[in-house]
């Protein structure tokens, strides 16, 4: 594993939390335990998790209103729902809003392990628009592709989530109010070089597209763009990104 996965399981029932902790730290994650909502959220504020498997059915607040108020503070988390009850209306629910998977107990450990190595090997990116129609747009197309997205509505917010997750990809406008995309940009290398940032924008600013290079941008991109384009862009700065992790 490139790097350590950090994992949080939430359960009522010790024995399924000490069965996982034992199946995940055996394979190098890094696993974090809870056995109600309450404590879930309460570590989704202190810390990332690229994996977060939530049982649906447990005391206090159940697994769909737990999912919901971590979606709220960490969106790029990869949550999936588990259950040993017919609880379709709440599973349906969840999938609606953004829960990647469901997995019925007692667990296939096999598929168990290929759901969440499947959600891992899928691009993360963010969309940063000030432009709702445009954000949707990009977004439900990505998704369509496979990628795992989330959306900011400005610089303010998108710098606010990169501490909070490892983005492969952020495309980013650089015409938007309160902070531009350029200056997005370098706030963004400097907090992490290592994330792709692709600039685009609908209106003709080639003063900025050399500025926007020098500061590391992969591409700028003028909308409405190419989406072909757009995806050989995503996967020929992955497929780098991993020769150079693995030379490591």
């Amino acid at each position: 594993m490139a790097k350590q996965i950090s994992l949080l399981i939430v359960d009522d029932e010790m024995e399924t939390l000490r069965t996982l902790d034992d199946i995940f730290e055996d394979r190098g994650y890094v696993v974090t335990l809870a056995e109600d909502g309450y404590k879930a959220i309460e570590f989704a504020k202190k810390k990332f998790f690229d994996i977060i498997l939530m049982d649906v059915k447990m005391p206090g607040i159940n697994g769909l209103e737990t999912f919901r108020e971590i979606k709220r503070i960490c969106p790029s988390s990869v949550v999936i729902m588990m259950t040993g009850y017919s609880v379709e209306e709440l599973l349906r629910q969840a999938i609606e809003e953004g829960a990647y998977a469901v997995l019925y107990k007692p667990f296939d450990v096999k598929k168990l392990l290929q759901t969440i190595e499947g959600a891992l090997r899928k691009p993360l990116i963010m969309v940063v628009d000030d432009l709702v129609g445009d954000r949707e747009t990009l977004k439900d197309i990505l998704l369509d592709k496979g990628y795992r997205v989330v959306t900011a509505s400005d610089g303010y917010e998108a710098l606010n989530m990169v501490p909070k997750a490892n983005f492969d990809i952020i495309l980013l406008d650089v015409k938007m109010p309160r902070m531009n995309g350029i200056k997005t940009l370098e706030w963004i290398k400097e907090m992490n070089p290592d994330t792709g940032v692709i600039m685009m924008s609908a209106y003709s600013m080639d003063e900025f597209v050399g500025k926007a290079l020098r500061e590391g941008a992969l591409a700028f991109l003028y909308k409405p763009f190419d989406m072909k384009k757009l995806f050989r862009i995503i996967d020929e700065y992955r497929e780098e990104k991993e020769k150079m992790e693995k030379g490591k």
